[in-house]
């Protein structure tokens, strides 16, 4: 006898419209088993049948079905248990997708249904089904499957990205470590002694790399010229800038833009034309918005005499011998801006027992967490607790102070320059034997 041809509900998707899913069949009723195989299968569903939660959990780790259709009781079994032991254990087993669980009841008590959703269940049908409404709530699960779908395919592209993206930051971490080398490299030299002057440098990038240049070279058998920048941000187009504005700063004659006078027979540059060179050059020949502040010092190590310019960089710390802390200059404006800028000329005398310190705006602009900048209050402060301090040693117990006032959160570029008049060593007459 032939089959009748039954039309298939349009709550199924058509064929060629969405993946063939695999439906398992839980029942202890093979009549039952049979009818939904049928329904199913005329709607294009791969089918698997179970008698007992036994066969079906076998069947689950053999073949991971997308979707169970599951009697809520099975004869021979606690009736109120079974359908919610396959659902427990159906969720506890490892998976490499969703799977749809549809738990049939014979009556939708509101207290089976709360405990088959604790157990994991998705939906509920009450016996007797109806094929449209079977297929229909079918179709629902498979939409939450495709959703699931689509979910962790995008979240595997999201996987390689970022894996990608960890590879390439990992790769850019590795340059920029090379590339701090090279920049600290810039410093050859971090201190120096001339006659009773002595100088000592300091430079902590905030990351890898930063926008922040010391250095000192002699002029002459009597001066040392001492600079001070500060780059416009902390990333690499400030550490090339750096770079190479410590080419044109350099201790070599025939590069050095302050000793290039000195060639031809005449004194080296002042610093305050030095300062209007480095204008016109950021401004003609360098396309770009970056600027920097500077302070070029010109020191007479036999005298004492200290001519400087000051380009927007933080004031000069003066401190006397008798403790005394004076900030010098008004400011002036800084290198790269203005065609026609105003530059801060200082001219001190600094004696023995003096000493002078340079700093960037990443020590005096460092902020608390109640949003407090250090300013120079807080670098007077610094050097009136360091008093005994001298060197390097005073150097790093300020970089020290700097970080514990941002609670370790330091933002910018840190760099200073230390210059200190030493006193002659106190005499210490023989004993007589």
């Amino acid at each position: 006898m032939k089959r009748p041809n039954h039309q298939i509900p349009s709550a199924a998707p058509p064929s060629g419209a969405r993946l063939m899913r695999r439906v398992l069949i839980v029942s202890a009723s093979s009549a039952q088993r049979r009818i939904f195989a049928i329904q199913l299968r005329r709607a294009r569903y791969e089918v698997m049948e179970a008698a007992s939660v036994a066969d079906a959990l076998r069947l689950c780790q053999r073949s991971e079905p997308d979707m169970i259709l599951s009697d809520w009781s099975f004869p021979g079994q606690d009736g109120l248990e079974s359908g919610l032991d396959l659902c427990r254990a159906f969720r506890a087993g490892e998976r490499r997708n969703y799977g749809y669980f549809v738990l049939l009841t014979s009556a939708q008590d509101h207290q089976d249904i709360a405990r088959g959703l604790e157990a994991g269940a998705d939906d509920f049908l009450a016996k007797p089904v109806a094929q449209q409404e079977l297929l229909a709530r079918l179709a629902a699960g498979e939409r939450i499957l495709r959703v699931e779908e689509d979910l962790r395919a995008s979240n595997a592209q999201l996987r390689s990205a970022l894996d990608k993206l960890r590879d390439t930051q990992a790769a850019i971490d590795r340059d920029l470590t090379e590339a701090r080398k090279l920049q600290q490299g810039l410093v050859k030299q971090r201190s120096g002694r001339f006659g009773q002057i002595q100088l000592s440098l300091l430079l902590r990038p905030a990351g890898h790399i930063g926008g922040d240049l010391v250095g000192f070279f002699p002029i002459g058998p009597e001066r040392v010229g001492i600079y001070a920048l500060d780059v416009s941000g902390h990333g690499v187009t400030a550490a090339l800038l750096t770079a190479q504005l410590s080419v044109h700063l350099s201790g070599s004659a025939d590069q050095n833009v302050a000793l290039r006078a000195a060639q031809t027979g005449t004194d080296a540059v002042s610093p305050a034309a030095l300062a209007h060179f480095f204008n016109n050059m950021m401004l003609e020949e360098m396309a770009t918005d970056t600027y920097y502040t500077m302070i070029y010092a010109d020191l007479d190590h036999t005298t004492g005499r200290l001519r400087m310019v000051q380009a927007g960089h933080p004031h000069p710390v003066l401190q006397r011998a008798d403790g005394t802390v004076l900030p010098l200059g008004n400011g002036g404006m800084p290198i790269g801006v203005f065609e026609n800028p105003i530059f801060d000329e200082i001219d001190v005398i600094m004696k023995p027992g003096d000493r002078l310190l340079i700093c960037s705006d990443g020590i005096t602009e460092a902020t608390n967490p109640a949003g407090r900048l250090l300013g120079d209050d807080g670098v007077e402060a610094i050097l009136r607790t360091n008093a005994f301090l001298g060197g390097h040693v005073f150097l790093e117990s300020m970089a020290w102070s700097v970080s514990e006032y941002c609670r370790g959160e330091r933002q910018d570029d840190m760099s200073a320059v230390l210059i200190e008049y030493l006193a002659p060593a106190e005499t210490v007459p023989m004993p007589l034997r």
